[in-house]
């Protein structure tokens, strides 16, 4: 089934009630500057859906015994410093490893400046505790990209060619890879887009990292997927998929839990497993139940939200069960559209008042340096070149766009801060001597 909408990106939305065929709706552009409209074959960048074929493939490689779940992960991985740090714990984000990603934001790294996946292993390895207590959940690409490496480490390939060979080949899923490479050809790629003064703009940085993104395919392809998981949900008679190998652990959001990549519903009637993820202008949702019931949700632009549309069909499903599911499909894309935000960039101080210097500050845990300066009373924090005005929220805590920033005292004479970020928090800064 097809919407025509010629002029914006879009989405694909399938759902296959248990023991139906799938019903499969898609609207807008895949290619906004060539006009060419999203179809079935039309392949999206997963984002953080990929985080469990990784985490599946981990699981096999346990069930072989080239891995070991409750193995310390320097086993395999000699430059990781937490010596306490299991496999599990990188499946589960029970590491307590910072985000990567997150940490080049604070080493003055650029939206269009390149990066690889080893890059940012060198700032995971640089971190030598947990940034927060054992067992404790902390979302982190960071735990996804070494294993990552620990999967081509044992197999000796590489993990598009792993996942091609162990899952996607196997099930079917000839439209699915993970693209290694920033200039590698996709096949019938959507692009992905955000609104620009002039129409739309593109929003690709120069960056592919296998693991916790960069997996492209499309809406069907997964519901292949899903259909394989399903299968092993009900041959192992687990409550959850993969639990009987791998308990799930309390996540950032009750009452869910995180297991092998997924999010987990436990509660009785509404048990099921799902993901989301958000990738430089895609988005893409998958979900599904004990029960049976599959929804793939596939987005490429900032302004759609793909987990939106498919919480929407969950909505409907769950109040109008007999609803037509060709009616159902376009209504609940109308509820993707989400609102933006943009955060004020301050690059003057209060009432245009002249910026006085606090100092440098630096932290083991990341390269370069971040820079403090005063307007009056109030606090601004420079990254690449641009301060951030940080508003008051305690005795001694000031928060950005972002993050909190916390002093051992008044701002008089700072000495050093402690710097928290959503997937980096426990961050300590001192002064660079002048």
């Amino acid at each position: 089934m097809i919407a025509d909408c010629p002029t914006a990106p879009g989405l694909s939305l399938l759902v296959r009630l248990p023991g139906r065929e799938p019903v499969l709706w898609h609207t807008g552009l895949a290619s906004v500057e060539h006009q060419i409209p999203i179809g079935p074959n039309s392949t999206f960048n997963t984002g953080s859906v990929a985080k469990q074929i990784t985490a599946h493939l981990v699981l096999l490689a346990a069930r072989d015994n080239l891995i070991h779940l409750h193995q310390s992960a320097a086993d395999l991985l000699p430059k990781l410093k937490p010596a306490d740090v299991t496999v599990a714990d990188l499946i589960t984000h029970t590491s307590g490893l910072r985000d990567a990603e997150t940490l080049l934001g604070l080493a003055g790294l650029r939206d269009l400046d390149h990066y690889t996946a080893a890059d940012l292993r060198t700032l995971a390895y640089r971190q030598r505790e947990r940034a927060v207590p054992a067992g404790q959940f902390l979302y982190s690409n960071t735990n996804y990209l070494l294993l990552v490496e620990l999967l081509e480490t044992v197999h000796r390939t590489d993990l598009a060619d792993l996942a091609r060979r162990q899952i996607f080949d196997p099930l079917g899923m000839h439209a699915t890879g993970f693209q290694s490479d920033p200039r590698q050809v996709v096949p019938g790629a959507a692009a992905a887009y955000r609104p620009a003064d002039n129409g739309w703009q593109h929003t690709q940085p120069p960056v592919a990292l296998p693991g916790p993104g960069s997996l492209f395919t499309t809406a069907g392809d997964l519901d292949r997927w899903l259909g394989h998981l399903h299968q092993l949900w009900q041959h192992d008679g687990a409550s959850l998929p993969w639990h009987e190998v791998l308990g799930y652990r309390t996540a950032d959001h009750e009452p869910y839990l995180y297991g092998p990549g997924l999010y987990a519903d436990p509660r009785p009637g509404h048990t099921a497993v799902f993901h989301y993820g958000h990738e430089h202008g895609f988005s893409a949702a998958t979900h599904l139940t004990r029960g049976g019931l599959r929804i793939v949700s596939l987005a490429n632009s900032t302004e759609l939200a793909a987990d939106h549309a498919a919480a929407a069909v969950l909505r409907a499903l769950d109040e109008r069960p007999g609803q037509d599911l060709d009616e159902l499909l376009p209504l609940a894309a109308e509820h993707a559209r989400r609102t933006v935000k943009t955060a004020a960039v301050h690059s003057k101080g209060d009432d245009g008042w002249p910026h006085h210097e606090v100092g440098r500050f630096t932290c083991d845990q990341v390269p370069g340096a971040l820079r403090l300066t005063c307007t009056g009373d109030t606090l601004h924090l420079w990254r690449r070149g641009t301060p951030d005005r940080l508003t008051p929220a305690g005795p001694a805590t000031w928060v950005g766009n972002g993050y909190s920033l916390t002093l051992p005292g008044d701002t008089g004479d700072i000495e050093g801060f402690t710097l928290d970020l959503d997937r980096a928090p426990n961050l300590a800064y001192v002064r660079q001597p002048s």
